[in-house]
């Protein structure tokens, strides 16, 4: 996509992290873990990071995960947003205990009064806050227009939050609108995305499994991506947090975005495939997937289109019977049994990403 077709924002920071039209699509994640156990929301967290998430939201149901949050936030290798629904004072426990960024919900919040007095300390310890519409809870008030538009009335509660936010000053704002059906989630960024200079979190909520979440994910993100809208995304799956980022930058891939990691190319095998593929390439997926250098990887099952795909890789394997052959940037490199090809495709991966780092 044209840098210039990208819808203008201004830059918001979420602790060291720079967000908006300016700078690259941002890639989010949530911890599963009870905050309240401060070790394990710390491997999680460590896990995400190491997987490419680079921003990182942790829930805070009570006074005692708010006190967690403080050897969390310190610790982390990422900057930590604060998930906040019914109780103002947990957020500004959060902020006071080290958290980057605060996630409020419009629909459960409570009165202005608290809001205001979030902004009063977010603006004091500079940190990011999130209008985070959830077409599950929206304000009562907003029930009618729901009825009638769920679209309408998701853009109407962000909308009057952000005139609460500016109104008092406060400018380091980002906005999500979330909804579980793909197209009122893409007509409520698109309606609002002309009324406001505030950068955009992307998500699909509730989006389901691995296979369902990823696809209404791709599909959701993908149009407002390609339209210019959205400046930082989390792909929410019914799975281990980890399993979010891979299919988030995949996405960031597909349109150009972003370029960070091995790609894959695979067939879908048909009769003419002679190994077997299948566990090759889920042995492959797993062995690269803490890779960070950009690298296309094509593991091909058969003689037909194969050797063309293979060649066009910067490392790739071309299936035949009982064998395949190993290919490099263009070259034939060998011929090599089947039951050595993961050791052979593996270690001209590992070669190619230290001549890249070398290089660079």
């Amino acid at each position: 996509m044209s840098g210039s077709r990208r819808r203008k924002t201004r830059t918001v920071s979420v602790g060291r992290v720079k967000i908006g039209s300016g700078h690259p699509v941002v890639v989010q994640s949530m911890t599963s873990s009870d905050t309240r156990n401060s070790y394990k929301t710390l491997k999680q967290i460590k896990e995400l990071h190491d997987c490419g998430c680079e921003l990182v939201r942790v829930a805070v149901p009570d006074e005692e995960a708010a006190l967690a949050l403080k050897a969390v936030a310190a610790s982390s290798p990422l900057p930590v947003i604060a998930d906040i629904h019914f109780d103002y004072r947990l957020a500004l426990m959060a902020i006071r205990n080290g958290a980057a960024g605060i996630r409020i919900n419009p629909g459960n919040i409570g009165g202005i009064s608290g809001v205001k007095k979030i902004i009063d300390l977010a603006k004091d310890y500079g940190v990011c806050i999130r209008i985070g519409v959830n077409a599950g809870s929206l304000e009562k008030d907003l029930r009618g227009l729901r009825e009638k538009s769920l679209a309408e009335a998701m853009a109407a509660s962000a909308l009057r939050h952000l005139e609460v936010f500016e109104g008092a000053g406060f400018h380091n704002l980002k906005v999500s609108l979330k909804a579980s059906d793909v197209l009122e989630t893409v007509r409520a960024y698109q309606l609002l995305a002309g009324r406001t200079t505030c950068p955009f979190h992307l998500g699909v909520t509730e989006a389901g499994t691995l296979v369902s979440g990823t696809v209404k994910s791709a599909l959701g993100i993908g149009i407002l991506l390609y339209q210019g809208i959205g400046d930082t995304i989390r792909v929410s799956l019914t799975a281990p947090p980890r399993e979010e980022i891979p299919v988030a930058y995949e996405i960031l891939r597909g349109l150009g975005l972003r370029n960070r990691g091995v790609e894959i190319i695979s067939c879908p095998t048909c009769g003419r495939c002679q190994i077997d593929l299948l566990p090759l390439v889920r042995r492959v997926e797993r062995a690269v997937r803490r890779i960070k250098s950009p690298l296309k990887v094509a593991v091909m099952g058969c003689v037909v289109n194969g050797p063309g795909e293979a060649r066009e890789a910067d490392v790739g394997i071309a299936g035949g019977k009982g064998a395949g052959l190993l290919f490099a940037r263009g070259k034939l490199l060998r011929k090599v049994p089947e039951a050595d090809l993961i050791t052979a495709l593996m270690g001209e991966i590992e070669r190619r990403v230290g001549e890249d780092k070398n290089n660079n």
